[in-house]
């Protein structure tokens, strides 16, 4: 017979709560910064932004704490560890399928709508009648209101990225395996390479943007390319910042001595997570940029 294990159900905590107000303080900042900057105007948007991030970054910090004293004091069983697994499982399933919803958009833009506006599929008349002078291709870099862009190439930032990224997962991985390993050196210095390859990631996505917007014309105005091509690499960008900012607290907690070869979990969600955007940029790669 099984022996009967202890499972820890922790007190009410606020952080659900406050991090559900520093999201919709984000999304309401973000949303009014971008109108305020097609205005050219001042508003409230980036202040309410900034705020939400700072409410975001408490409410990491706070459920984060929360979670190592509750891990360190032995409080965790196996089977809670079972289902930690389970529920880091079902989020990354949850992330696959809104990058699948976002993909899923892009896909219908090109392969559907472009084609049909274009006199596909026996709808000549739609092109006639709606816009003459439509050219079914893609990217599509003119406007039905005569916005004109230019195409982001694969080359470039974005070829230097890609490679980036894959060094940082394979640094990733060696990290995990010092951990496994115990080797306490590999771990840090591997862990360390990883999040400054994620920081030169997210830089040089940010001097990409510049390069898009100033050179390239390539805005949030440039009709259905260019927002699927921010929609599809800036959640993307988001999600390696969160990434990052994971990687990093693990960092301080090896420095601080903690996770053992059998019993670290929380670095290996961490690694199951960083891989997985690892992943996603390269579908991301070769479908936004390439094809």
């Amino acid at each position: 017979m099984a022996e009967q294990q202890s499972y820890y159900v922790p007190a009410s905590s606020p952080w659900p709560i406050v991090g559900a107000v520093g999201l919709g303080l984000i999304a309401w900042g973000a949303g009014h910064t971008v109108i305020d900057m097609s205005k050219e105007q001042d508003g409230y948007g980036s202040t309410v932004l900034t705020i939400g991030l700072v409410v975001i970054a408490v409410m990491l910090f706070g459920w984060f704490r929360d979670q190592i004293n509750e891990s360190m004091s032995g409080k965790y069983s196996n089977q809670l560890g079972d289902s930690y697994k389970q529920g880091m499982s079902w989020f990354i399933f949850s992330e696959v399928m809104f990058f699948a919803a976002f993909f899923g958009a892009l896909f219908y833009a090109r392969v559907i709508a472009v084609q049909w506006l274009g006199g596909d599929s026996n709808n000549a008349m739609t092109n006639e009648v709606l816009w003459p002078e439509f050219v079914a291709q893609w990217p599509l870099v003119k406007t039905p209101g005569g916005t004109e862009t230019q195409a982001m190439g694969w080359y470039g930032l974005p070829a230097i990225n890609t490679l980036i990224l894959l060094a940082s997962s394979v640094t990733c991985h060696f990290a995990h395996t010092g951990l496994e390993q115990n080797k306490r050196k590999q771990l840090t210095a591997m862990l360390g390479v990883t999040i400054i390859l994620g920081c030169i990631f997210l830089y040089l996505q940010g001097a990409e943007y510049v390069h898009a917007y100033q050179d390239l014309n390539l805005t949030l105005d440039s009709g259905v390319y260019g927002n699927t091509f921010y929609m599809l690499t800036g959640f993307h960008g988001m999600h390696v910042t969160l990434g990052t900012v994971m990687l990093i607290i693990m960092f301080l907690r090896v420095l601080k001595g903690h996770f053992t070869p059998d019993n670290h979990f929380a670095f290996q969600a961490t690694s199951w997570y960083w891989h997985f955007v690892d992943v996603v940029w390269l579908c991301l790669f070769v479908v936004v940029y390439i094809l």
